[in-house]
This record gives structure tokens, C-alpha cells and sequence, in this order.
């Protein structure tokens, strides 16, 4: 059965989505943190960059949330999606991400600001130079190399790619070791600071190895299946949690380019990553919430103008098309959109952020619903993404007008 989609205002009734940025749960849209306490506590402001890719932004966010510490929140343009903000410049000449003020005083480099904080507001349950955390850290640099060499270099040979392979894998099995030095899911005891700095990057090695390399990391081994189960239970990861797509596509050129091996499974798990089906992708595993739908649509209308604006389909039409698709992920009911509009409807399922425009599970929905409405229109593909630079996803195109 097919039907005409609803108009915007009809959608609008559809959805009752809303979040408490200041004093709820940890969110990408935050601009100021509370967790209940008044603004006049807050001494500290971090500056991160605007679209959450930033690995070592995360670090730092991650932190702060569990702390529950008050902070500000400014976003930053990255180099690899667009021009530096001035303002920032002035206060960090190199742009380096992130920066905190604390005090009045500018910190910069992830792990300096930790200490930092740490002598401040007190550790997250071990300290940054504590003996066992910084072996752990080590462990941690040594996991980012071998990832690195097996990520981003272009090999020559089959050899020296499985050579890249099993250097990666040989680290990941003293990390699956020391995981298992305790009866927690965590690195040590009780969730901590070095969990925290494990997280970044083993969230981007479990995407970018699953699309590019045809290994899941979360899926074959069994103490780093239970971390990432652990972290999940935990709202102020969640809440900084990105997804396989976003991943797959933002670090080519934060990381100098990545490298796909062309292996049969490397094959269909990108297929799947860029075209679905995404639930049951190994990028999360936590229950789906109820709301996730609604989550979606409120986004999409809040921001629904410069969507518009900026696809490249005549703007009557997409907007038509974009109606189609919210229809379907709201009714189940197919819509069919405006001949031609396939790949305009593609362009925007490609461009969905995670955490930045929406939770994980919103984005599988409404990845779900542009594609399959796109479906109904034709099999046409928009460009490949950018992987030199993301200026496809400047926020100066996208902030409310």
C-alpha cells in the first residue's frame, strides 16, 4: 500500500521529542553543562570540534561527564571540514583540538588537560600517572600504532598486508589480556580513566576495521565485546557514541587516507555499512529506544530548511521527497517520492552524523526509511563522499538561519 506523504505540519504532530541539554543526559547539542548545579559553578569551558569526530574531544567530553564537572561547551571547525574559527585561533594560534579554559587558563593536548583536571576536581577513580594506568596508557599507544600501520598503509603485497594484520591482532591480544586481569568488564576493578582513554580510538578501530578491512574487532574478541557491552550500559558514553558510517567516512582525511584490502568480506561489510541493512551492525548492541523514530523526525524538521537548501535536487522536489521518507519511518506506509529524486534522498542518507545530528539508533531509522523510499524512485547513487576533505559537511551550510 502506498500514500501521499504528510505535510510538514502533520508530521510535527507526530513527534514529542525532547531533551534537557543542560541537566540531563550526556548530548552532542550541549552548550552548557550543569548536571544540576548553578551556572556560577562552572569554571571550566571545552573547546571541541563541531560534528564530535575529534577522537581526543571525546576523551575529554567523556570525562567531564562522568565527573559530572559544570562546564561550557564551544564548537570548533575542523581543518578537514572547513575554515578555523578566528576567534579560536586567537586564543589557540595553532587550532589545536581540543582546549579547555580552566580558570582563565588555556590548556591544550587531551592527556595535559586530564592531569590538569585531575588536580583540580580529583581523579576518575585512578589518576592519569597512577603506575597501573600509565602501563595501560602505553598499552593503549601501542594498539593506536599497529592499528595505524594496518589502516593507513597502502601496501604492495597480500604479505605485507597480513604482516599489518597480525601485528594489529597480536596488540589486541594484550589487550584482551589485560581486560582479563580483572573479574570487571573494564580495564582495571571499577570503570575509570583508562577506560576513558581507550575509548576513542577502539570505537574507531571497530569501524574503520570492519569497513575497510573486513575484520570486527567487537565480534571476535570476547573481553572487548564485553568492554564495548559495558560501556553501553553507561549514558555518558552513549551519549558520545558514533556509529559505523559516520566513522567510516570522517577519518580518511583526519587519518591521511584509509586503506581498503578488497577481501571478499571487507567487500560486504562495506555494502552494508554505506547501503544496510544497519541494525544488527556490531557498532552498538543496547537495546533500541522507543523513541528513536521520533528522535529522528524532530531533528529533520528542526533543521529540515538548510537539509533542503543544500541537497542538490530543486528544493520543491526534495522537500516533497524528504516528506516521503519521514512519512515511511513514521507510518510504515511506503510513499513513493518524486521521479529523479533517488539519489538526492541517497545524498542526505550519506550525510547523517551520529552523535552529532542524532543518537545511533535514530540514524539506522532514518537511513533506513531514506533508502527505502529512494528505492521506489531508482537505483541512483550520489557522488562518493569526499575522502580527501569533508567540506560536504561544513557547518556553516547547516546552522539555524
Amino acid at each position: 500500500m502506498t500514500t501521499a506523504p504528510l505535510s510538514w505540519e502533520e508530521l510535527e504532530t507526530l513527534t514529542d521529542y525532547q531533551i534537557d541539554t543542560v541537566n540531563g543526559l550526556t548530548n552532542a547539542r550541549a552548550r552548557l553543562r550543569l548536571f544540576g548545579q548553578p551556572e556560577s559553578d562552572v569554571r571550566v569551558t571545552l573547546y571541541r570540534d563541531n560534528h564530535a569526530w575529534c577522537p581526543y574531544c571525546q576523551k575529554v567530553w567523556l570525562w567531564l561527564e562522568e565527573k559530572q564537572i559544570p562546564y561550557r561547551i564551544e564548537k570548533v571547525t575542523m581543518f578537514c571540514y572547513g575554515e578555523k574559527e578566528s576567534w579560536y585561533k586567537r586564543k589557540v594560534p595553532s587550532g589545536m583540538l581540543p582546549a579547555i579554559e580552566l580558570d582563565g587558563r588555556i590548556i591544550k593536548e587531551s592527556d595535559d588537560i586530564l592531569i590538569a583536571l585531575e588536580k583540580v576536581f580529583a581523579p576518575l577513580n585512578q589518576g592519569m600517572e597512577d603506575r597501573a594506568v600509565l602501563t595501560l596508557r602505553q598499552l593503549e599507544r601501542l594498539l593506536f600504532r599497529a592499528w595505524c600501520a594496518w589502516l593507513c598503509s597502502r601496501t604492495d603485497s597480500f604479505q605485507q598486508e597480513q604482516r599489518n594484520r597480525e601485528q594489529f591482532i597480536g596488540v589486541v591480544a594484550r589487550v584482551e589480556s589485560a581486560l582479563g586481569s580483572t573479574p570487571s568488564p573494564y580495564f582495571l576493578d571499577n570503570f575509570g580513566i583508562v577506560d576513558v582513554i581507550f575509548t576513542p580510538y577502539l570505537e574507531r578501530m571497530n569501524a574503520s576495521l570492519y569497513y575497510y578491512k573486513g575484520y570486527s574487532l567487537r565480534e571476535e574478541n570476547p573481553r572487548l565485546s564485553a568492554w564495548f557491552a559495558a560501556m553501553e550500559s553507561r549514558p555518558t558514553y552513549c551519549g558520545t557514541q558514533s556509529d559505523f558510517h559516520t566513522h567510516a567516512h570522517d577519518l580518511p582525511p583526519q587519518m591521511g587516507g584509509c586503506w581498503e584490502n578488497g577481501e571478499t568480506q571487507m567487500l560486504f561489510n562495506k555494502a552494508r555499512v554505506d547501503n544496510g541493512p544497519w541494525f544488527g551492525l556490531p557498532d552498538v548492541t543496547y537495546p533500541e529506544p522507543e523513541n528513536s523514530r521520533m528522535e529522528a523526525l524532530k531533528r529533520t524538521i528542526d533543521h529540515r530548511i538548510n537539509i533542503i537548501r543544500v541537497n542538490p535536487l530543486d528544493d520543491k522536489l526534495f522537500d516533497r521527497a524528504l516528506r516521503c521518507a519521514l512519512t515511511h519511518m513514521m507510518t510504515g506506509e511506503d510513499c513513493v517520492p518524486p521521479s529523479g529524486s533517488d539519489v538526492a534522498l541517497r545524498y542526505l542518507r550519506d550525510r547523517i552524523n551520529v552523535p552529532r545530528d542524532m543518537s545511533i539508533y535514530a540514524a539506522k531509522r532514518l537511513r533506513e526509511s531514506l533508502e527505502k523510499t529512494a528505492a521506489l524512485a531508482g537505483d541512483g547513487q550520489p557522488a562518493p563522499i569526499p575522502t580527501k576533505h569533508r567540506r560536504d559537511q561544513d557547518p556553516s551550510n547547516f546552522a539555524i538561519k
